[in-house]
């Protein structure tokens, strides 16, 4: 079919005047699969997209377990291309559910190497922290009383009715504790501290959020001034705080196994339609870029070694020399059964 030399020169003149679409502009999109804490600056999110050269949706699902558990049962036909979030707790399940892909990602070199526990690197860590006792050290000073030292103090009848902790059913740092638990006593005498634990009036709840916002002393008008929390709380408390104090208002307990260490991983999921675009995500991930921007934004520390650290956290969030660990085939070989053990000794 011909056409006239006046429409195909305004049709010429429409396409010269029509834009070059370059990176996120292509309509390509990444979606990463995560739990609700996950936090990251507007600034290193634009970032990320021009790494990626993608749109980027963050699909919050849950908590850390929740949004695994939405993974495994999307498998087939996966509703995100990348995961973010799955920790050693539950790192054996997602493994053995064959979720993600092989990727040695740009930067794994500079990682910590005692956070690479997946040796087929299918799950890559992203960043790290120790769940540990906090406590209230205002309070601990009024009442002229010393705080924990360890987890065998909280059963002692001076810390009666004075510790919060989380449920480990339903709370990611909850069986971060319960976990910390198990490596200090040991199968045979883990549920025998719990026991010991109830009777000298520990309370739970189920989340961290109703811990520490709501009945811890240091947070709260509440009268617990022991909580479950991390290493790096006392560093969000001053870094929150309207007038920055110098020290700390809380303090933390972390010595003889008393922290366990959790690993966040992120991973490349099986099926998904951008696995390009899923592995320029997961570089990004171990960019210094991205790692340093972890620290204020979850409160954890970053895995690549060679990120620097704000100031803040450099003061007042530590981690332990020893932290309270199982391997990851123990804890999911004996998960559940830990978390019904757990329940009838505490819940029932």
């Amino acid at each position: 079919m011909k056409i006239s030399i006046a429409v195909a020169t305004v049709i010429a003149c429409l396409f010269l005047a029509m834009p070059i679409l370059t990176g996120p502009a292509l309509g390509r999109e990444l979606t990463i699969m995560t739990h609700d804490s996950f936090s990251i600056s507007a600034s290193v999110l634009e970032d990320f997209k021009t790494a990626v050269g993608a749109e980027i949706t963050i699909l919050r699902s849950g908590d850390a377990g929740q949004a695994l558990n939405k993974a495994i049962l999307s498998k087939n036909n996966p509703m995100a291309d990348l995961f973010f979030g799955v920790d050693n707790t539950f790192m054996g399940r997602a493994l053995t559910n064959d979720l993600f892909i092989a990727y040695t990602p740009k930067g794994v070199e500079d990682i910590n190497t005692t956070l690479l526990v997946d040796d087929e690197h299918r799950l890559i860590p992203v960043d790290f922290g120790d769940v540990c006792l906090n406590y209230d050290i205002k309070w601990f000073k009024a009442k002229q009383l010393a705080p924990p030292a360890g987890l065998e103090d909280l059963i002692r009848p001076e810390y009666k009715n004075l510790t919060v902790v989380q449920n480990p059913a339903t709370s990611s740092p909850g069986l971060a504790f319960l976990l910390a638990t198990i490596s200090r006593f040991g199968e045979n005498g883990y549920i025998t501290f719990w026991q010991n634990l109830k009777a000298n009036g520990v309370m739970v709840v189920n989340g961290w959020q109703e811990s520490y916002w709501g009945q811890f002393t240091a947070a709260s008008k509440g009268d617990r001034p022991i909580v479950v929390s991390y290493a790096s709380s006392p560093a969000a408390e001053v870094f929150y705080a309207e007038q920055k104090p110098t020290t700390a208002p809380t303090g933390i307990v972390i010595g003889n196994r008393s922290a366990f260490r959790q690993i966040e991983f992120a991973g490349i999921l099986k099926n998904s339609a951008n696995t390009d675009l899923a592995k320029k995500a997961m570089d990004f991930l171990l960019s210094k870029a991205f790692q340093e921007d972890i620290p204020l934004q979850m409160f954890v520390f970053p895995a690549n070694t060679k990120a620097m650290l704000p100031e803040v956290f450099l003061k007042h969030a530590r981690i332990t020399d020893a932290p309270a660990s199982l391997p990851a085939d123990e804890i999911n070989q004996n998960r559940d059964r830990w978390l019904r053990e757990w329940t009838e000794n505490l819940l029932r």
